[in-house]
């Protein structure tokens, strides 16, 4: 009797611990017109799912009422689109018909990359161009201030000073990939400035070249890495073509740009 009474305590301590954690799921999954959700996968950053979903970062940020661009693996955000269930018979390909939309751009904007489907299942669907009501502006792709903006062009001076301006763009949007993927540090000037293991990772920081003044292209790059910019999809190195690093030289190389090299 008294080991009857103690499962039943168990078991009723339990039914209210998950009823206690219903509420926060179900509100998190209020479906609205406009509004569908997505979560989070690795690698992703605010920009990137912006992208997906023809918005920007300002308004992900207001949407979810988000303080800072950090985000979290199984994170639920927010985001402008409608919301597919799925029926019987229903294929990727098919719902990507209806919606007269890629089907690629279907499977990226739910990270599903098999053909299987559940019924019932609720796919997010981003909404047409056309039909974005967002600002028109291109946001940042992460916070910076004045001092940050010249920081970052005064290493683009540093880096490419003969170099293509594809390049400066480039040398400038490894810095932007270093803060989203969360490997660096979550700031330009701290990314700029990171020592790791007593290296620099940054040649002009140890030899003092970033300290000189930037010029107008190299402040024109920093501006359009800061707004999105990306000539290397995502690189996090760059090297010349004369370096002998092995650690380097490992990389998975992305895009070559005049003497610059650039890599995963």
């Amino acid at each position: 009797m008294r080991k009857s009474k103690k499962v039943t305590s168990v078991l009723l301590i339990a039914i209210l611990s998950l009823a206690l954690s219903l509420p926060a799921a179900a509100e998190a999954y209020t479906y609205t017109p406009g509004i569908t959700y997505y979560t989070v996968v690795k690698g992703d950053s605010l920009y990137k799912i912006s992208q997906v979903f023809y918005t920007n970062v300002d308004s992900l940020m207001k949407l979810n009422s988000l303080k800072s661009v950090s985000l979290d693996i199984g994170q639920v955000l927010k985001v402008p689109g409608d919301t597919y269930t799925v029926q019987k018979g229903d294929t990727l390909f098919l719902i990507a018909k209806k919606y007269k939309m890629p089907l690629d751009e279907l499977r990226r904007a739910n990270n599903i990359y098999s053909d299987y489907l559940d019924i019932g299942q609720r796919l997010a669907v981003p909404l047409p161009k056309a039909s974005q009501t967002a600002p028109k502006e291109t946001p940042a792709a992460v916070p910076y201030t004045a001092e940050e903006l010249d920081l970052l062009a005064r290493l683009i001076m540093a880096e490419t000073q003969t170099e293509p301006y594809q390049a400066k763009v480039a040398v400038g949007a490894v810095v932007i990939n270093r803060i989203q993927s969360g490997l660096f540090a979550d700031t330009i000037k701290d990314v700029i400035n990171q020592n790791i293991n007593g290296y620099y990772q940054f040649t002009p920081v140890a030899n003092g070249w970033i300290n000189n003044p930037a010029n107008a292209d190299s402040v024109k790059a920093a501006k359009e890495a800061l707004a999105g910019a990306d000539p290397t999809g995502g690189a996090l190195w760059y090297y010349d073509d004369s370096c002998t690093n092995q650690f380097m030289l490992a990389k998975k190389v992305s895009v070559k740009i005049g003497r610059m090299v650039f890599a995963f």
